[in-house]
């Protein structure tokens, strides 16, 4: 089909996305050939211009029909390329919770991060006898098909599970031997379907770790053979491991763990039968510290370390050799805390002989303390004609103290491995064999090393394999439907292999300059630059001269040469291991001493000397590097693959944050990319990757076929006459035997036509049913308007009959109300009046009767204010006649001072002056005691009269509250009133009162303070007086004698009067009346005049 019957308005395509790797879009225009510009709308309505070039940026991949998204197989699907591929795997992975899909003859199996309740003994007996297709995907599903082929081919099988670490391959291992275990168990009482699941706790702990990406990380590689008897039962088993990373058993990046035997020695150190290991807790050691975490979230390892001695009981070692294990696993630990000090000329080194940790190393491993003392900082070296010992830097300790841990944990794993294979085995034939292949995917890190390139290395071989494989089974599906054959070229690695391997490949570069003596990792880098500079496997860095890029399958990885001859030499120097072979336990011993070698006596010592002798040759076993052994391993591992028939379970880890059910499209992209999976689907894609049978193509697509073709009973001939018929392209779809295979994209295309031809039909179906359905709607309508007229006339006719009738009764009920309304209201108004009349006759003779009492309140008021008035009438017209007898008086005086001048020299003049003023004072203080008696009289009358208010004020008051209970509020306002006025001339009494008060304390100051003056000149006067009588005493004794008695007696009678005055002043409170104080005024004046005079006859 050409370009523009392929992007058409509607369809759908998939664009490349920075965040989800890929997007989906739909066309909203036609697409012509040869325009720049795609118009494309995306999921959420936001229009888009997509550039379309010819080289730089192709049309968009094509989306398939919703039909196909969700398939079980990957190459199902009408368009096969990678955006279809990662859609599908999401969404049966995030909408259907499937985890497993197959990618033809590869399950895909994504990490949910659960666990799922899908791997019990019912699901495996539903999966077993199941041809693979028949049920959903499932790990259970391919080892059914292996163990099937098994039994029908008699043909060995292997299933092979890769994937990254964290992405589930320990447990897909697992749950396929759990599976033949239980699907082909023992014919006899050996139960060694529990012996090899038994193996699976002993090989995770002493063979897995945790990292930044998973907690339970295989460290190694692993082939099981599970053995089985001519009726297909297992009769054992045998392990091979590839690769194990002991670099982690002397270093841990932060955040990860050593190996998990470590930590749950150390969590059981607190029991008996370790108290002899001299174990503290894991944060104490070097070699279990460095990652700074020691603890797993929700594991704990002293109830895995329980589970790994039963599976050691299990397996048949014995107590001693366990024992043996775990005191070698104490040893290293203790080996990595020994402290190495450097000496002052930074040459040599040493170590305390008091170092506890080398005591207990030496104690654990029964070597001689004393010689691994010495042999830990030195090393031996050996000429043609000569021995030396040399001695070694405290790195150089350090490096040889690690290598050695390491070769110890290593020969230890072996061990293991072996004495496992040992109790798996049995005497029975084997007639075939299931292997299981647990090995590490393709990976790449910031910082690549020599664990990587094998890695890496591997998994080119395996992706090799995989690829023929592949396209082994594409030709033999082809040929069994008889379709012509076509050679479809797909990726071949061999170039890379060969890269790697090949006669002056890396690998023996690698192993040439390991043989050099001062061999560095910068000459052998500058070597692969010099030798692969012309390979297209091969790049230098630009930045960088100690490190190099190879361009695998999967990605370009760059490697730092830093390490790889260390690491691929494995160098151990042969004096430490001598040592552990003069061993005091047997176990250790057997652990470094090769299979033709005498084994030592125990006395034997480690004695360096000088030789002439030619030394002796190395064994051939420690002249192997690790590349060397590896590529070995690997070359007999493909070789046992090869014989067999391969199944493929490609691991995919979702996330790398753990989350349950949580999928990142870059990360399964990268992955999808590095597993073969996008390999499968090219070649796949390459040839007819679609596939139907006659049957469901017909039962599919008839609707596109003629009513004649469909009443056909030649099913094949009616299939082909259609796809001749639709598809003009006769190379875009071939005829097999029993399907019908085609080109990626026609399925699609065949979709896009059948839903073109339901499109048109619904259309027809809509027009047709629509008209239909307003025909009988206008039938209803017309026919429910009828009986609604019908219906409402009548209502109408009986709800004016109903208003007439109730238009009358309306007008009855009116009359009846308001006739009823006006006596209501006649009845409450004559009861309203009456009621008026009561309490207003009550209140006019309420208040006559207040009248009458007022009126003789008043009577009584003005009978003490008319005595009042005509008593200070009295008073006025007595003080009167006092002041004109003052007046009348004074006269008289002034006359007599004429007289008094002349006898003013004289003593009795004095005498009788001061006896006048005396006289004065006791009149001013008569005086005012009388006006203070008038003064008490008034206030006590005043207080009567207020009295008296109050206690009327009081019982109206009671009357008041008495009327409030007995009548209306007429009454209540009238008496409130009435009480009002009382108050208010009570107020103005009492005012009255606080004002008469005022006035006579103002008066009563003012007397006061003119008394202290008279009194002051009294004072005066006496002075005057006795310097007077003492000038006048010869002159004037007959004059004396005759005048001093009447004026002394009238001057003592006025002092005696005023001070009289003075008590009733004190006595009354301080108050004078107005009567008394013009007294005492116009005594004090008369006084003052006298004064004057008396001042002058002085003078002159």
């Amino acid at each position: 089909m050409s370009v523009n019957e392929l992007f058409t308005k509607f369809t759908r395509v998939w664009i490349p996305d920075p965040e989800d790797v890929w997007r989906s879009a739909e066309i909203t225009r036609d697409y012509k050939e040869g325009e720049s510009v795609l118009h494309l709308k995306l999921e959420d309505e936001t229009p888009l211009e997509y550039s379309v070039g010819q080289k730089s940026n192709p049309l968009p991949f094509l989306r398939n029909p919703d039909i196909l998204v969700g398939e079980n197989d990957l190459t199902a699907l009408s368009y096969l390329h990678e955006p279809a591929v990662l859609h599908n795997l999401r969404v049966r992975f995030l909408e259907s919770n499937n985890i497993y899909t197959y990618c033809g003859i590869v399950l895909v199996a994504i990490n949910p991060y659960e666990q799922l309740q899908i791997y019990g003994e019912e699901v495996i007996n539903a999966y077993t006898g199941q041809n693979m297709g028949d049920m959903d995907p499932h790990i259970f599903a391919v080892a059914e098909e292996a163990y099937k082929q098994m039994a029908r081919d008699e043909r060995n099988q292997s299933i092979i599970v890769s994937g990254e670490s964290g992405a589930g391959k320990t447990v897909s291992a697992k749950y396929a031997m759990r599976f033949f275990a239980t699907v082909g168990g023992s014919a006899n009482d050996t139960n060694v379907e529990e012996k090899v699941l038994a193996s699976s706790p002993i090989m995770e702990a002493i063979g897995n770790a945790k990292t930044t990406r998973n907690d339970n990380s295989s460290r190694f590689g692993k082939y099981i053979q599970i053995g089985f008897s001519r009726h297909y039962h297992i009769i054992g088993a045998n392990m091979r491991t590839y690769l194990l990373e002991k670099s982690r058993v002397v270093f841990q990046a932060e955040d990860e763990r050593n190996y998990h035997i470590f930590y749950q020695l150390c969590a059981s150190a607190s029991l008996p039968e370790f108290k002899e290991l001299s174990l503290t807790s894991a944060e104490d050691f070097t070699y279990t510290s460095l990652g700074e975490n020691i603890f797993i979230d929700g594991v704990n390892d002293a109830e895995d370390f329980q589970k790994t001695r039963e599976a050691f009981t299990l397996l048949g070692i014995k107590e001693n050799n366990q024992s043996s294990i775990f005191q070698i696993i104490a040893s290293i630990l203790h080996l990595g805390n020994i402290q190495i000090c450097s000496e002052r000329d930074g040459e040599s080194c040493r170590i305390s002989r008091d170092d506890v940790h080398l005591q207990a190393f030496s104690r654990l491993l029964g070597v001689e303390q004393q010689q691994m003392q010495h042999w830990l900082c030195h090393r031996k070296l050996v000429t043609a004609s000569e021995t030396y010992v040399k001695n070694m830097s405290s790195r150089q300790a350090e490096n040889a103290r690690d290598a050695l841990a390491k070769h110890i944990y290593a020969h230890m794993f072996d061990w293991i491995v072996e004495h496992i294979n040992k109790s798996l085995q049995t005497s029975s034939k084997q007639h075939s064999f299931i292997g299981v292949l647990d090995i590490y995917g393709f990976e790449t890190f910031e910082s690549n090393s020599f664990e990587q390139f094998c890695i890496n290395y591997a998994n080119e071989k395996l992706q090799q394999q995989f690829n023929s494989h592949v396209f082994k089974l594409e030709q033999e599906e082809y040929m069994k439907e008889q379709i012509p054959w076509t050679l479809i070229d797909f990726y071949d690695n061999q170039p890379c292999i060969d890269l790697i391997e090949a006669r002056l490949g890396i690998l023996d570069l690698l192993d040439e300059e390991c043989k050099v003596p001062k061999g560095t990792d910068q000459n052998w880098a500058q070597k692969l630059y010099k030798q692969n500079s012309s390979s297209a496997h091969f790049q230098k860095p630009r930045m960088s001269n100690t490190s190099f890029i190879i361009n695998h399958f999967a990605d370009k990885v760059e490697y730092q040469c830093e390490g790889f001859l260390e690491k691929n030499r494995d160098t151990v120097y042969e004096e430490q291991i001598n040592i552990l072979k003069a061993s005091q336990f047997q176990l250790v011993a057997d652990l470094f001493h090769e299979k033709d070698d005498v084994a030592p006596s125990k006395s034997s010592r480690v004695n360096v000397r000088a030789a002439k002798s030619v030394p002796k040759t190395p064994n051939k076993e420690h002249r192997k590097t690790v590349g060397l052994q590896f590529r070995s391993s690997l070359n007999l591992l493909m070789e046992t693959l090869n014989a067999t028939t391969p199944h493929y379970v490609r691991c995919i880890k979702p996330n790398d944050l753990k989350e349950s059910f949580s999928f990142d499209s870059s990360r399964a992209v990268q992955q999808l990319r590095a597993c073969g999976v996008l390999e499968t689907i090219r070649i796949s894609a390459a040839g007819y990757p679609s596939r139907w049978t006659y049957p469901d193509f017909f039962s599919r697509y008839r609707v596109l076929m003629k009513k004649s073709d469909v009443t056909s009973s030649d099913k094949k001939q009616v299939c082909r006459n259609l796809l001749e018929t639709v598809v003009k392209e006769p190379d875009m779809f071939q005829f097999g035997k029993t399907k019908i295979f085609f080109r990626a994209g026609q399925v699609a295309y065949l979709e896009k036509l059948r839903a073109d031809k339901f499109r048109a039909a619904c259309i027809k179906i809509q027009k047709t049913v629509r008209g239909w359905l307003q025909r009988v709607r206008y039938t209803k309508i017309r026919r429910s308007a009828v009986i609604l007229q019908r219906y409402g006339r009548g209502y109408l006719a009986r709800r004016f009959a109903e208003q007439l009738r109730l238009s009358r009764a309306a007008l009855i009920c009116q009359k009846q109300f308001r006739m009823v309304r006006e006596r209501r209201s006649f009845l409450k108004v004559r009861s309203a009046v009456v009621t008026i009349q009561a309490f207003s006759r009550g209140m006019f003779t309420r208040r006559i009767y207040h009248q009458f009492l007022l009126h003789h309140r008043a009577m009584i008021i003005q009978k003490c204010v008319r005595g009042w008035l005509q008593r200070r009438k009295f008073r006025r017209a007595r003080d009167a006649a006092v002041t004109l007898q003052c007046a009348y008086r004074r006269v008289l005086a002034k006359r007599r001072l004429k007289q008094m001048k002349i006898e003013a020299r004289s003593a009795e003049h004095l005498k009788k002056l001061n006896t006048g003023m005396e006289n004065k004072i006791v009149q001013l203080q008569r005086k005012m005691d009388e006006q203070s008696k008038d003064l008490r009289s008034q206030n006590d009358q005043l207080m009567v009269t207020n009295s008296g208010l109050g206690s009327e004020v009081t019982k109206l008051q009671k009357q008041l509250e008495h009327l409030r209970s007995q009548q209306d509020e007429g009454q209540l306002a009238s008496l409130q009133e009435e009480l009002q006025r009382l108050r208010e001339e009570l107020q103005e009494a009492h005012a009255l009162r606080k004002k008469l008060q005022e006035e006579h304390s103002t008066e009563k100051l003012r007397l006061h303070e003119r008394v202290e003056e008279l009194e002051t000149e009294n004072s005066l006067l006496k002075t005057e007086k006795d310097t007077m009588n003492q000038k006048i005493l010869q002159q004037s004794k007959s004059i004396e004698e005759y005048t001093a008695a009447p004026r002394l007696s009238f001057i003592r009678g006025q002092q005696c009067w005023l001070e009289t005055a003075d008590l009733q002043e004190q006595r009354d409170g301080g108050r004078i009346s107005p009567i008394l104080a013009r007294k005492q005024s116009l005594f004090l004046g008369m006084l003052e005049v006298r004064a004057g005079r008396r001042t002058r006859d002085a003078g002159s």
